[in-house]
């Protein structure tokens, strides 16, 4: 038998050390990677038996991130704890509402869902379920009502997932149903409710339009890089619309991407690319440390290019620590990760 030589195992060692380096992910049969979400995987723990970080944001310093959790406030990470920036209920009564997860108290305490800073003027924008389209500057406090009734003044019922136009600081937004408030969401699937609305405020006039009506509980919202076409989760039918902004095609809508579970918000990256959170409906039943029969089987985010080309795929391992997801964000070579239910926002590296 031939020995080994020192310089071969010197090859050996480097070539599995890259292979192990890059174990975190591996390649579908379709070409699309795969991302093991349950290596490095780490956790913000929320305060106050709080929960729900449904949206990430961070701010025009880079700082963060920010989310909006069952209590009504929006908190801040600041490297080694969260603290309370902003709340979006005007009346907020702090002994009901703090550590509250009774979502029959969102109408008073507020519940900020889909949020995004813009930071061009570090304003941060909140979609609140309750309390409607809001913002906050810099310094936080009690947050700015923009408009809580479209233009033919109708009062929202459910606001969702929000995306601003940095440019024209016009911001795009959803309305999950006209009916049914957020804390009624689980009757919006079995009726078969159709009432969800995209809609676009212009701050230069403070008028809210109505862009695209019949929508199956719209959810999240995100507008592409060159500002042509702004993307909707529709939750109840497991796809993605595409709604023209300008060319040809502007006003008209079509089929983006169908997905394998229930998409919430939608967050673009800095290289145009549209991260898409699943919302898992999988009964978890198994140790997180027997694999989920192989990787990408449990997709619980999927990465699309503006064409609707699968790129990345999130799987969670059938592991309870992503079983709810909310929202997966790219931001400084992380997926942070948040969830309608969890106590934390998770962070794959």
């Amino acid at each position: 038998m031939k020995s080994i030589s020192s310089s071969s195992s010197s090859h050996l060692l480097i070539f599995i050390s890259l292979l192990l380096s890059f174990a975190t992910f591996t390649f579908s049969s379709s070409g699309v990677r795969v991302i093991d979400g349950l290596k490095n995987y780490s956790e913000l723990r929320l305060p106050n038996g709080t929960s729900g970080p449904e949206s990430l944001a961070f701010d025009c310093h880079g700082k963060g991130p920010y989310t909006g959790v069952s209590d009504g406030r929006i908190l801040k990470w600041t490297g080694t704890q969260w603290v309370e920036f902003a709340i979006t209920s005007p009346n907020r009564n702090r002994t009901l509402c703090d550590g509250s997860t009774d979502v029959n108290n969102e109408p008073i305490c507020g519940r900020p869902l889909g949020l995004k800073y813009d930071t061009k003027r570090c304003n941060l924008y909140i979609a609140d379920a309750y309390f409607g389209l809001l913002k906050v500057g810099p310094n936080g406090g009690v947050a700015q009502q923009l408009a809580r009734v479209d233009d033919d003044g109708v009062p929202f019922k459910f606001l969702n997932g929000l995306d601003v136009d940095e440019k024209s600081g016009e911001v795009y937004f959803s309305e999950s149903s006209a009916i049914f408030q957020r804390r009624e969401f689980q009757l919006i699937i079995p009726t078969g409710d159709r009432t969800g609305r995209l809609l676009k405020y212009d701050p230069t006039n403070k008028k809210v339009q109505v862009l695209l009506k019949n929508v199956t509980f719209a959810n999240g919202v995100a507008l592409s890089t060159d500002d042509s076409f702004v993307l909707i989760a529709e939750f109840s039918s497991s796809r993605i619309l595409k709604f023209w902004l300008k060319g040809n095609k502007a006003n008209t809508s079509e089929l983006f991407a169908r997905v394998e579970r229930f998409p919430d918000n939608i967050k673009r990256n800095k290289d145009g690319d549209f991260w898409v959170g699943l919302f898992s409906n999988r009964v978890i039943g198994t140790s997180t440390l027997i694999p989920w029969k192989k990787l990408g089987d449990d997709p619980l985010g999927v990465k699309f290019d503006n064409n609707g080309k699968r790129l990345e795929i999130l799987d969670g391992r059938g592991g309870q620590e992503l079983n709810s997801v909310s929202e997966v964000k790219e931001y400084d070579k992380k997926l942070w990760i948040g969830s309608s239910m969890k106590p934390y926002v998770a962070v794959v590296n």
